[in-house]
């Protein structure tokens, strides 16, 4: 049986202590970060000997790979990819932007399926407002709800036809905040009706991408006292009620400093409020086993959810990775 937690690892091979942990606690995933990837074949043997502890062939095993200052795979083993915000720069259209986030999208799927990795959490929906940390900046596609709506749309459809599943973050929305959640909680004080007609409308318009993750953040106007991982009136009235999002849904990390108390508590807690899975990143053994206690077999809805978001991408789309490297470094070129 499955658990309903993510996990990340400490270095560029599993150790006998993570390969032990990974198959007693059976996590329905493994996250990526810079410190697990040197080239292509330690990735893709990485990635072979996490399945094998798991017992999964399907095992998804997921990274953030964006572009700008949020890529794991990097230069040199891999291309640099430009910001969200460099489409729209670049492009004299919504629709040129759109092109562009496709083609980068699906050259990055390209990337990670040639090492095994199936998830990628992109796009992020986040619509930043005036006065806003810069946490998300360059980060989002634009600052207009409906082009990050349209943009978005694009490079979760890219990675979709690269046979990977996209993950739309920071679900209700990140764009206003004034405080980096992985430092310290955002509390945002906008109405309720401002929320639905800007934070919330990218998703609004993405509600049905298969996987989204939450957002550590407090918004005032629907529950004063608990951010959104944590809070059963944000997941339950803003996530699965006015979005309607009814995909898989998964946390932020966990060990994010906006969140308190044990870690055991913290996935209870995200579960609890309607969380479908928990995501541990750093790599600390013990506390991801404190996480594990906390999660629950997946079962039920949350099971079919999270197959479905596999199902999602289970088809890949002809491709030419050097046609298309081609087109998106010319039009990238003509902006520089």
């Amino acid at each position: 049986m499955t658990s309903a937690f993510i996990c990340g690892l400490a270095g560029a091979a599993l150790t006998e202590e993570e390969r032990a942990f990974l198959r007693q606690a059976r996590p329905w995933g493994v996250i990526l970060f810079r410190r697990n990837v040197e080239s292509r074949a330690q990735l893709r043997a990485l990635a072979d000997s996490v399945r094998e502890a798991l017992g999964d062939a399907r095992a998804p095993i997921l990274v953030d790979q964006e572009g700008g200052r949020v890529q794991r795979l990097a230069p040199p083993h891999w291309r640099g990819y430009p910001s969200a915000a460099a489409f729209e720069r670049a492009a004299s259209s919504v629709e040129g932007a759109e092109r562009l986030a496709w083609l980068g999208a699906r050259l990055i799927a390209h990337d990670l399926r040639e090492v095994g990795i199936t998830i990628d959490c992109l796009p992020v929906l986040d619509a930043p407002q005036l006065g806003a940390h810069g946490v998300i900046g360059d980060r989002a596609y634009s600052d207009d709800p409906e082009s990050v709506a349209r943009i978005g749309r694009a490079a979760a459809r890219g990675l979709l036809d690269g046979g990977v599943s996209p993950v739309m973050k920071h679900i209700p929305g990140h764009g206003r905040a004034r405080a980096d959640s992985h430092l310290e909680l955002p509390r945002v004080e906008a109405s309720r009706a401002e929320l639905e007609r800007v934070d919330f409308a990218p998703f609004i318009a993405n509600a049905d991408l298969p996987i989204a993750m939450t957002a550590h953040v407090v918004y005032t106007a629907l529950d004063p006292a608990a951010p959104g991982t944590l809070s059963k009136t944000v997941i339950r009235e803003a996530i699965r009620g006015a979005i309607r999002f009814d995909g898989l849904l998964m946390t932020d990390d966990l060990s994010m400093k906006a969140l308190q108390g044990d870690f055991r508590q913290r996935a209870e807690a995200a579960i609890a409020a309607g969380c479908d899975i928990v995501l541990h990143c750093n790599g600390d053994l013990d506390e991801a086993r404190a996480v594990a206690e906390g999660a629950p077999v997946l079962t039920g809805r949350a099971l079919a959810r999270a197959d479905a978001a596999l199902e999602a991408a289970a088809h890949i789309e002809d491709f030419n990775p050097v046609d298309g490297a081609r087109e998106f470094d010319a039009a990238l070129a003509m902006t520089a």
